[in-house]
């Protein structure tokens, strides 16, 4: 099976990828062309759903609204940022970085007050920096080996216990043995006092933990959200599921388990 990453080799998706022992592994420019490639039954993808610096990545929140996938496995993964460069500290005038990569070391770059032009992917941040003169990136440390980058100042992230979750996506469901997740998009067709007290309190009376919920523009227009909500699975999910969906639109995007990451 091929599993799509975003690329190019280097990136912190990459990384896990061959951490998880994924023998088959093609790497994207984008993350909509993981969702693209997978939902043309390619394979399946590994993409970040949320940073716990940085929030949710937009782009993923986008293509579970958008394709018709579903998350069969999430794993998290501790991330570490570092800056390389093939020059020294004293003679850097820019740096390329990520945009959430920039957000997680906001507070080092604010310091340094160096100009940062951002990127697709942090590997495709190395590739920038090598090419442009007196120039640095930041990198995992396999990004700074692969791409030949001496890391310069290490582990500039604003918080040690930085944490990256990622998700698996397939064309089809998980087989739900072992779920310990559910994930769905509410898509509200009103706006009306009390409608998201009576849309969680489905989850609450049945005493299901709501483990995360965010709002993300429609795409209909100002002021029109969807909510992205995740729960702990429990015997009463599809019960809490069925009274929702005579409330309001649901999709499902599927109940599944954790795989834990190797060091």
């Amino acid at each position: 099976m091929t599993t799509f990453t975003l690329g190019p080799e280097g990136t912190f998706s990459h990384e896990l990828a061959l951490k998880l022992g994924c023998t088959s592994i093609r790497c994207t420019s984008t993350i909509h062309g993981i969702f693209s490639a997978v939902a043309q039954g390619e394979g399946v993808g590994l993409v970040p759903i949320e940073n716990s610096e940085a929030g949710g990545v937009g782009e993923t929140l986008d293509g579970l609204l958008r394709f018709p996938l579903f998350i069969t496995a999430e794993m998290y993964m501790p991330i570490h940022h570092h800056l390389a460069s093939l020059v020294p500290f004293s003679r850097m005038r820019v740096i390329y970085a990520h945009p959430q990569t920039h957000e997680q070391c906001s507070g080092r770059l604010e310091e340094w007050g160096l100009p940062v032009i951002h990127t697709s992917s942090n590997a495709s941040s190395a590739l920038e920096a090598k090419k442009t003169p007196n120039a640095g990136a930041i990198l995992s440390v396999s990004a700074a080996s692969l791409y030949k980058m001496p890391v310069i100042v290490p582990d500039i992230e604003n918080n040690a216990s930085n944490t990256t979750r990622f998700i698996r996506i397939s064309r089809t469901h998980a087989s739900g043995k072992g779920a310990q997740k559910c994930s769905i998009v509410i898509d509200p067709d009103t706006d009306r006092a009390g409608l998201l007290h009576d849309l969680l309190e489905v989850f609450a009376k049945r005493r299901i933990n709501l483990t995360r919920i965010e709002s993300r523009p429609s795409k209909r227009g100002m002021g029109n959200y969807v909510f992205f909500l995740d729960s702990a699975w429990s015997p009463d999910t599809k019960e809490a599921l069925d009274e929702l969906k005579s409330i309001t639109a649901v999709k499902e995007l599927g109940c599944y388990r954790t795989i834990e990451v190797p060091p």
